[in-house]
């Protein structure tokens, strides 16, 4: 691999190795252009009504993402849950009077059903499923890409309760001609109008009849709270969390593809085919499994570690559709690579944790590089992966600074 690596110039690495206050353990093994992690860090804006680290991206609508250290919980708290609105939350709701409507063209009958309905008339079912915005990492992209700039906190792995929307679906009846499912939300838009949907995306009905694709009216043991789609929350993991509407009021079962807002253009999709980084692209397709990805949530970035102590490491790692099947780490900037102990996941669409022990050979800066691969032998790139014009998914290795002393 050396062969065919750029490597960082000596006057930039000393340069590197001053600002950090030490030598850049690896340091000759460091790509051209890459900056080390420690150097790019922000300090985290305090948002309301979250943990104090969380970090702020927009407050109207709200945007917010977790650092990667406060996502270290198996199953992720409410208040280190990442925040994704397109519109303001929903005032003055009576929950008592929430119904669901279930129409469409191929429905053969359509049925509402209350709060009540749903939790009595069917057997409730739990699960823990992962949510990631199909923007998160979009800060890394380079020509910028609009939008909220995630960096690697807009992931969550929260256990979800509620009805089987398969379930659903064959209590109100559907045409053999049913191709996809639309949610419709009580999220209210920013201009103010009431009439105006904010979005309105969905899955096809290949998704929505998988036995972990909820209607959910729990989480984490609890009512769902009110930025996170209470009363009730359509959850399908696995998928961008655009899919997992919240504030469900209506469904719609379509013979079509959804066309709801944000389903068309270039919202939640990518170039069909590769672009050349800052050019537009003709063909675009639909997000749905989301990519292989890990995270490092354990220690901190910047963590400070005494010399000849064993560094211990851990995180989460998931894929969409599918199963981790390995996990890997570096601490030479990607030139060798060492297994982790990775862990089953709890169910289906869960994310699944890694742990790792890891000896730094001298004193020094360090970083510790996280790679998963799937079920299909697919990879974590080490670099952001090819460029699209709304910066969706980035699965490029997520990085941390260690200091050796």
């Amino acid at each position: 691999m050396a062969n065919r690596r750029t490597f960082i110039k000596k006057g930039l690495l000393a340069a590197y190795s001053s600002a950090l206050g030490m030598n850049i353990v690896f340091g000759h093994t460091m790509p051209v252009d890459y900056k080390p992690v420690l150097l790019g860090q922000k300090p985290a804006s305090p948002p309301s009504g979250k943990h104090p680290g969380m970090v702020v991206l927009n407050d109207r609508p709200w945007n917010v993402e977790a650092q990667a250290h406060l996502l270290d919980d198996k199953i992720t708290p409410a208040d280190k849950m990442f925040i994704r609105n397109n519109g303001q939350v929903p005032r003055n709701m009576d929950v008592s009077s929430w119904e669901l409507l279930v129409d469409g063209e191929s429905v053969l009958q359509p049925k509402k059903y209350s709060l009540a309905d749903l939790r009595s008339r069917f057997q409730p079912y739990t699960y823990q499923l992962t949510l990631e915005c199909g923007g998160n990492g979009r800060g890394e992209f380079n020509p910028p890409a609009k939008g909220n700039q995630w960096t690697v906190g807009a992931v969550s792995c929260a256990e979800w309760t509620g009805v089987r929307l398969r379930d659903l679906l064959n209590d109100v009846g559907i045409a053999k001609d049913a191709l996809y499912i639309g949610y419709y939300g009580k999220d209210e838009h920013l201009s103010g109008d009431k009439d105006k949907v904010v979005i309105s995306r969905g899955v096809p009905i290949e998704k929505a009849m998988m036995p972990e694709t909820l209607l959910a009216y729990s989480m984490n043991g609890g009512d769902i709270p009110l930025v996170h789609g209470h009363p009730l929350r359509m959850v399908a993991g696995g998928w961008p969390a655009s899919a997992s509407g919240k504030w469900i009021h209506r469904l719609s079962v379509r013979n079509i593809v959804h066309d709801g807002p944000k389903m068309g253009g270039d919202s939640y999709r990518v170039p069909c085919e590769p672009v050349a980084p800052g050019t537009p692209a003709k063909n675009m397709c639909i997000i749905e499994s989301m990519p292989v990805k890990s995270l490092v949530t354990y220690p901190k970035s910047g963590a400070i570690l005494p010399h000849g102590k064993t560094l211990g490491i851990r995180g989460h790692a998931w894929a969409g559709e599918y199963e981790v099947s390995s996990m890997h780490y570096s601490i030479d900037f990607g030139a060798t690579w060492h297994p982790c102990h990775l862990e089953k996941p709890n169910n289906r669409l869960a994310w699944q944790h890694w742990q790792a022990q890891v000896d730094l050979p001298q004193r020094g800066y360090y970083e510790v590089w996280a790679r998963a691969t799937d079920s299909h032998r697919r990879q974590q790139p080490m670099v952001v992966p090819g460029w699209n014009p709304k910066g969706y998914l980035n699965n490029a290795c997520h990085r941390i600074a260690v200091k050796s002393v």
